[in-house]
């Protein structure tokens, strides 16, 4: 059987777009965005005139912000309609979509990624909670961007008393993508690619629509010598290979190539240089005290950015998993026109599997910007009049993350701040405020949040809010600012205010805070809850590890602080399931804990569905003759209590 050679020219294969076609095309600002063939494809318009009409699709914005990626395809006749996550980078598309000269969607980011797959397998569409009580929600808009556009890709749908929108599918005849090597069957590798992207789930659905596959690769291989286990977009999906000129292919619009992007190589972390002690760090900072040790993160675009670097100054990097909405599993994500790309990943996803994990709330942290802010807590980042941003994956990982951080300056706008004397300085005030009545568009839902109880902090360089149910509730001031005058005077609603602390002092100092100790000490005060009636105190020690001796000093010295504000001795219980303690460390931590119960604990229950730790720590316990018994479920722990009259009730 005779197989077809697929390498084409870029016009070649560009000429195979007709009128009215729905063109997808890949790219994550510069990643994976294939240049070459946007590039003839605005030839081709400019000197025939076609193809016209065309609806463009795209999950993350393929752009520079400037002149490359989709801004070049912005052209009356060219585009009917675009349907985009993100859309901050394509400020001329965007310019015809607030023209009203196009229709227009922005839907999340993430969502877009899953309708490819649905829109491959022929399912009606997308059904999800993301989006509900935001500007994508239909009560709200529907995602639509002017009075153009009318048609509902959006609805509500009731399941079981339970709210969801359903996205409509779409059409898509036309997948432009991008890898590194293909071979003249069209299969396809992306070795030297910073990401994935949804290359394989675009090129499916453009070819279970008898649709057209084209990919830009940088190097052509012998047809049968590619590693098929390397192969990410297969050959039977692809039907044209557009070999790009050479130069022409850069990794992203910041760096035309780093091994370590593609990770060939590992860095040092501990050769960044460490930003300056200025407003945004100072904001970084105080978002570090939020980062969870073991979690999994995710830091958005802009201040958030420089919390990795925070991390990495402190040397508590290694001890956190930080992600990318494009697939990037640990290491450190970069910045600026690099966004996307990280060092020393772990793991490499395509990004509507990152967003399964995203949408299913695998983020324990997520740390992101904001631009306004109201009183019920809603954050806007998409939309400012004539400014059209989008919400890329903000929605997604804003909505699902389990505790979420939202990171900017109180004000905008020619904003002078200053750090001397362990103090803030405001030299010159923003002229815009960002805590207004209202929001314009609504991008996070505080409402949502506040329902179902999420935890959410708003940190800027003067102050901290929390999420209540009633709004945003000032709890944090700096030193050196003064509420009123700093604050209030600033903002065009009053707070809630109670108790208002001082912000660290450390963060406003030169010097290393010491954030890993903090953290330690931190996470596991949080782990600890004292029932007064009951006089038992409840330590929940799952999934915690126990690395060094940094952590046992940890737990000492946090018990010793909460057994001593007690006051006297008192009935403990402990869930131990999934904790993990380094081999090394058996004998001072038994050590630790001996002493502890020695001059605190009235009692000592533990419990763990680990049957390996009940009988290491069991018998390490039982040889130092503490009171003590390991449990295999919270159930067993609670019944034992139940059962000695003298011992107190363990209730949860």
């Amino acid at each position: 059987m005779m197989k077809l050679d697929k390498i084409v020219s870029a016009d070649a294969a560009i000429a195979l777009i007709r009128d009215g076609d729905s063109v997808s095309c890949s790219g994550f600002i510069g990643i994976g965005t294939p240049e070459v063939l946007i590039e003839a494809l605005e030839r081709r318009f400019l000197e025939t005139q076609a193809p016209r009409d065309l609806s463009l699709v795209f999950a993350a914005a393929p752009g520079d912000a400037k002149e490359r990626g989709l801004n070049r395809l912005a052209h009356r006749g060219l585009v009917k309609r675009a349907i985009g996550g993100h859309w901050s980078l394509v400020p001329k598309l965007a310019a015809l979509a607030t023209d009203n000269l196009i229709e227009a969607y922005n839907l999340p980011l993430g969502t877009i990624s899953h309708l490819y797959r649905d829109v491959a397998a022929h399912r009606a569409g997308t059904l999800s909670k993301v989006g509900l009580g935001t500007f994508v929600d239909p009560r709200h808009g529907g995602g639509k961007i002017n009075a153009l556009t009318t048609e509902e890709l959006v609805r509500v749908m009731l399941i079981d008393g339970e709210e969801w929108l359903f996205y409509k599918t779409f059409p898509v005849n036309v997948a432009l993508i991008r890898g590194t090597t293909a071979d003249a069957s069209g299969n396809v590798t992306m070795e030297r690619e910073a990401l994935v992207l949804d290359a394989q789930a675009a090129a499916m659905a453009a070819r279970n629509a008898n649709g057209l596959v084209i990919v830009q690769v940088e190097r052509i291989a012998a047809t049968g010598s590619l590693d098929a286990r390397s192969v990410v977009v297969p050959g039977v999906l692809v039907d044209c290979v557009v070999l790009a000129p050479q130069g022409s292919h850069v990794q992203t619009y910041g760096t035309d190539y780093s091994a370590a992007f593609s990770g060939e190589i590992r860095v040092p972390t501990d050769k960044f240089v460490p930003p300056p002690l200025d407003e945004r760090k100072i904001i970084a900072r105080r978002c570090a005290f939020e980062l969870p040790l073991g979690g999994v993160i995710n830091l958005g675009i802009g201040v958030p950015e420089v919390v990795a670097a925070v991390a990495a100054e402190e040397r508590v990097l290694e001890d956190l998993t930080l992600t990318a909405e494009p697939g990037v599993i640990g290491g450190m994500p970069q910045g600026g026109l690099d966004f996307g790309a990280a060092v020393n990943v772990q793991a490499l996803l395509h990004q509507n599997q990152q967003f399964d994990f995203y949408d299913g709330g695998g983020l324990d942290l997520a740390c992101l910007g904001m631009a306004e802010i109201d009183r019920a807590g809603n954050v806007n980042v998409s939309r400012f009049g004539p400014r059209l941003a989008g919400a890329g994956g903000f929605i997604n990982i804003s909505q699902n993350a389990r505790r979420l951080v939202f990171a900017g300056t109180f004000t905008a706008g020619g904003l002078e701040v200053s750090v001397h004397d362990g103090k803030v300085h405001i030299d010159v005030e923003g002229r815009t405020r960002k805590f207004v009545h209202a929001v314009e568009q609504i991008t996070f839902s505080g409402g949502q949040a506040a329902a179902k109880g999420q935890s959410v902090h708003y940190v800027t360089e003067r102050c901290v809010f929390r999420l209540q149910p009633e709004g945003l509730q000032l709890i944090e001031v700096a030193p050196g600012i003064d509420v009123e005058r700093d604050i209030l005077a600033h903002m065009a609603f009053r707070p809630l205010i109670g108790v208002v602390a001082t912000m660290d002092a450390r963060i406003y100092r030169p010097k290393s805070m010491g954030l890993a100790a903090v953290l330690q000490d931190l996470q596991l005060s949080d782990r600890l809850s004292y029932d007064t009636e009951r006089n038992t105190l409840f330590v929940n020690f799952e999934g915690m590890a126990i690395r060094d001796m940094a952590d046992v000093e940890s737990v000492r010295r946090v018990f010793e602080a909460m057994c001593s504000q007690i006051g006297r001795k008192v009935n403990v219980i402990v869930n131990y399931d999934g904790f993990k303690l380094d081999e090394r460390l058996i004998e001072p931590y038994d050590e630790i804990v001996a002493a502890l119960r020695a001059k605190y604990y009235a009692t000592a229950r533990r419990y763990s569905t680990s049957a390996f730790l009940r009988a290491k720590l069991g018998s390490t316990l039982q040889s130092r003759q503490a009171s003590a018994r390991v449990f295999e479920t919270h159930a067993d722990a609670a019944e034992f209590e139940r059962s000695r009259p003298h011992l107190v009730k363990v209730v949860g």
